[in-house]
């Protein structure tokens, strides 16, 4: 049978994909290089004029985030109306394209009201998260365009009613990860505790001295939890899932990720913030939610 969409649809959901994760690297980017009022108190425009006058370091990396992320904006919106109009009989493509758009305006205005009048921290560190939940709604969307003319088991999927429990409360769990590790970065905390995984490795029972401790190290446990979570759901499913290969895959990739995830939160403190252990540490938990809310997508598909 034939389907009615074309080809181009596949690679147009591939670059809305990649667009949508160079916008999330490119708002890390900012963040850590302390470039967010690299075009002044100035929004849409840059300094006072469309296209920055003065080129600094700290204007390339602010206005280049503004510029991929309008671009990828408009390919998104194409991505959702085509993938609406060719693949609507999926239940899934409406709710994931409106999705997208939705949490993308948000994180959209979010920055935009950080430029015009500031932001608390803890606000601040709602962005990352909501940028995140943009780009598993177009990665989702981008695979159930592959699926549909592909022999792929994605819709033969059985699972347990444990294992939809775990995927669905890990899931959830994982955005409060992220949210503490964008606290973290917010509140510029990454250095504060000097050793790795303690504070002070010399003081191993040492109650954390202040606010940027208490962050630093409230990430940390909340890291620990989720890796030991992680951990569990993959051994359950090596032992149990060996017949269905997306979830099975899907968990053992999963516990990669979230061990290279950890490797490089402790190089970022043992290398003292050196910026592309920090973008890939960002690139590595935007990878892991995106499999994860796939995991999930395998939930409400499971007989």
């Amino acid at each position: 049978m034939q389907h009615k969409y074309s080809r181009f649809l596949k690679w147009f959901a591939v670059a809305a994909t990649i667009g949508m994760l160079l916008i999330l690297l490119g708002g890390a980017l900012v963040t850590k290089t302390d470039s967010g009022l690299g075009c002044g108190r100035n929004w849409p425009d840059c300094n006072g004029s469309l296209i920055p006058k003065e080129i600094t370091t700290e204007v390339l990396i602010e206005f280049s985030h503004r510029v991929v992320t309008g671009a990828v904006s408009i390919f998104i919106l194409v991505l959702t109306v085509w993938s609406w109009r060719s693949l609507g009989h999926i239940r899934e493509v409406k709710f994931l394209g409106s999705m997208a758009m939705f949490f993308l305006i948000l994180q959209a205005l979010i920055g935009a009201a950080q430029v015009l009048w500031g932001q608390g921290d803890f606000i601040l560190a709602l962005h990352f998260g909501i940028s995140l939940i943009s780009f598993a709604a177009v990665l989702l969307l981008s695979l159930i365009v592959f699926e549909v003319d592909t022999k792929f088991d994605a819709d033969k999927i059985y699972m347990s009613k444990k294992l939809k429990i775990h995927t669905i409360s890990v899931t959830l769990y994982s955005y409060v990860v992220v949210y503490s590790g964008a606290l973290v970065r917010h509140t510029d905390a990454s250095l504060v505790c000097p050793d790795w995984p303690l504070c002070r490795n010399d003081q191993p029972f040492a109650i954390p001295y202040n606010l940027y401790e208490w962050v630093q190290m409230g990430h940390r446990f909340a890291v620990l939890l989720f890796v030991v979570w992680i951990a569990y759901i993959t051994i359950y499913v090596v032992k149990n899932y060996k017949q269905q290969r997306v979830i099975y895959w899907g968990w053992v990739i999963a516990a990669i990720i979230v061990v290279l995830q950890v490797l490089a939160g402790m190089l970022v403190v043992l290398l003292k913030l050196q910026l592309f252990v920090a973008l890939m540490h960002s690139l590595l938990i935007t990878l892991l939610f995106g499999l994860l809310c796939y995991m999930i997508l395998l939930v409400s598909r499971s007989k």
